[in-house]
């Protein structure tokens, strides 16, 4: 026990002016996170979906046009 006093001797004595050192403040200002997210692909997705019903619904409307074979 002799042997550990002065290591938290030391550390205590390195520790106090320290802790006048420390402070923790809350900003003035709010935090502001900005996320760019792209959602243009689900849009894209789900117009394709959309138009492809419609098409499906409507074939006269819709002519398709057959491709030549390569």
């Amino acid at each position: 026990m002799t042997r550990r006093m002065p290591k938290l001797i030391g550390a205590a004595a390195v520790a106090i002016p320290l802790a006048s050192c420390i402070s923790v403040k809350t900003p003035e200002k709010p935090i502001e996170i900005n996320l760019n997210v792209n959602i243009r692909q689900e849009v894209l997705v789900r117009l394709q979906r959309d138009v492809e019903q419609l098409i499906n619904q409507n074939p006269q409307a819709f002519p398709q046009r057959t491709r030549p074979a390569q």
